[in-house]
């Protein structure tokens, strides 16, 4: 059993930078994908950034060249670090993980919330 708790949430303006840590309560050397998710009120939650087989990584155009996923295995942690952050960007952000390389998660994180002021 893997238990995910995300920090690092907070305000910050417009441009400005956050870093999101998720620490995973078991190893995750054995995880296949880690994933950054975010839901924003009133929309669905979406994929932000994903690394799997501890190296590749994909991340969706709105965060591509601006946010940065990262995994260290032996700290059982993966990180987000989010840079000229825009207002849209404002949202929950959740961490999960699974085993397999696709499919449903098996892990979610409880979410930090991430505000971005103009």
């Amino acid at each position: 059993q893997v238990k995910l708790v995300e920090s690092g949430g907070g305000l910050v303006q417009a441009g400005g930078s956050l870093r999101l840590s998720c620490a995973a309560s078991g190893s995750i050397g054995s995880l296949n994908a880690m994933a950054w998710y975010r839901q924003a009120p009133g929309k669905q939650r979406e994929l932000v950034a994903i690394t799997t087989d501890g190296a590749t990584t994909n991340y969706a155009d709105s965060v591509k060249g601006r946010f940065t996923i990262s995994r260290d295995n032996a700290k059982n942690t993966v990180s987000l670090q989010m840079n000229s952050l825009k207002p849209e960007d404002t949202a929950v952000y959740y961490c999960a993980a699974r085993w397999r390389p696709i499919g449903l998660y098996d892990y979610w994180g409880q979410g930090t919330q991430v505000t971005v002021s103009s």
